[in-house]
């Protein structure tokens, strides 16, 4: 999650030619343990680098749900993995799902779901510009996995453009 809100950050403020922050933290463990991305995206200079009231927040784990998804307001676009996250069918606002951790698998690379979610994230938001996005991806992923990356990339682009179209609406669901 860390890598993707790098990307983001980058996306936004490199290609896009606006302002990002970020902030994150880790978990004690070395790897696969908790840990949170926040990214701030403004067209002008920012002057608090934490999230206050988040537009998009996506989530990959039971307890992130059960921590960040009580006191969001009604308009914030929430995105899940469904295999990771079960959500209350109460909260609001209204959650979509896009089985990453599936469609990854599916690839033959697991690591590649954070990459198909910044796909479905481009689809289902206009947070930041597709291509700002892709070229992002590209900067920051190791050498000679580019086109992989690209090509989940597209794979959850393409989940989103099927799946997401509520969520384009303005009423996620």
């Amino acid at each position: 999650m860390v890598l993707s809100g790098e990307i983001v950050g980058k996306a936004a403020s490199i290609y896009d030619k606006g302002f990002a922050t970020l902030t994150q933290s880790y978990g004690p463990e070395a790897r696969g343990g908790s840990c949170t991305a926040e990214v701030v995206i403004s067209d002008e200079p920012i002057s608090y680098p934490y999230v206050v009231n988040p537009e998009v927040v996506i989530i990959l784990a039971q307890e992130a749900y059960h921590k960040y998804a009580n006191n969001l307001s009604e308009g914030t676009l929430v995105i899940i993995d469904p295999d990771l996250v079960k959500p209350d069918p109460s909260h609001k606002p209204k959650s979509l799902s896009v089985p990453v951790t599936h469609m990854a698998r599916e690839m033959g690379r697991p690591v590649v779901a954070n990459i198909i979610m910044l796909g479905f994230l481009a689809a289902v938001s206009d947070l930041v510009s597709e291509g700002a996005l892709k070229k992002s991806i590209m900067s920051s992923v190791p050498e000679g996995t580019q086109e992989f990356n690209l090509k989940a990339f597209e794979v959850g682009r393409k989940y989103g453009m099927e799946h997401g179209r509520t969520a384009r609406q303005g009423t996620p669901g």
